[in-house]
């Protein structure tokens, strides 16, 4: 049976985890990640499109300044975007969630079998922690910066207007602005968890390391008359 001192710091290492594994669960669902302004105009109107969406689904409303706009539309992501560059890095995106998912779900089941047992130093012990929540940190991190590319730089708002409302082009002036919902930043959380869950072992592993030490000290570090006896 592991020792009282294991038990614990592994149980709080497994809850780190697996609310790592309970946030990436609720961004997933959730649309609350981009919200943009993708500014549009033809030749008899000019206006804006409010476009709100996260992996999945979307809501966007038109603005205009002149004209009738269209009703509110409901929209899938992946559906509304061609084959092209942005549907590819969103699709990275998801799938780097994905794996990030499961890894985090490795790492809490790895850290509550140590809590309970004590398996040898084999990948089922203190490595393959390390190395399931490094990955779900890793993963998180990579997926961050291709959202932001891909909203940033590969146009994925304005992909999405076009889409939605092809009668209007967007704006050639750079007048898009975007901002990132709390599902984005809830990212943040993930990769903070997965450390705190790193760094609890690496302290459990080190305290145990310096405690063997202790008790292999060389036989002059002995006093005398316990040497004669």
């Amino acid at each position: 049976m592991p020792t009282t001192k294991k038990t614990l710091m592994f149980l709080a290492s497994f809850f780190t985890s697996f609310g790592s594994f309970v946030v990436i669960c609720a961004i997933l669902g959730n649309r609350e990640w981009i919200s943009s302004i993708v500014a549009i105009s033809d030749s008899s109107s000019n206006g804006s499109i409010a476009i709100n969406y996260g992996l999945f689904h979307g809501h966007s409303t038109q603005e205009l300044n002149h004209g009738l706009a269209e009703p509110d539309k409901d929209f899938e992501v992946l559906g509304s975007l061609s084959d092209s560059s942005p549907k590819i890095l969103h699709l990275a995106v998801i799938l780097c969630l994905v794996i990030s998912l499961s890894t985090s779900l490795l790492s809490s089941g790895f850290t509550f079998y140590n809590s309970i047992s004590n398996p040898y130093q084999t990948f089922l012990g203190p490595i393959g922690v390390f190395t399931w929540s490094g990955l779900s940190a890793s993963f998180t991190f990579l997926a961050m910066l291709l959202c932001v590319g891909n909203v940033q730089s590969n146009h994925l708002s304005e992909d999405l207007a076009q889409t939605l409302y092809p009668h209007y082009s967007p704006a050639t002036d750079g007048r898009t602005t975007h901002r990132y919902g709390y599902s984005f930043w809830l990212m943040l959380l993930i990769i903070l968890l997965d450390i705190i869950t790193v760094v609890i072992i690496f302290f459990y592993q080190k305290a145990r390391y310096q405690q063997k030490q202790e008790q292999r000290k060389p036989m002059e570090y002995a006093p005398r008359d316990g040497i004669l006896f």
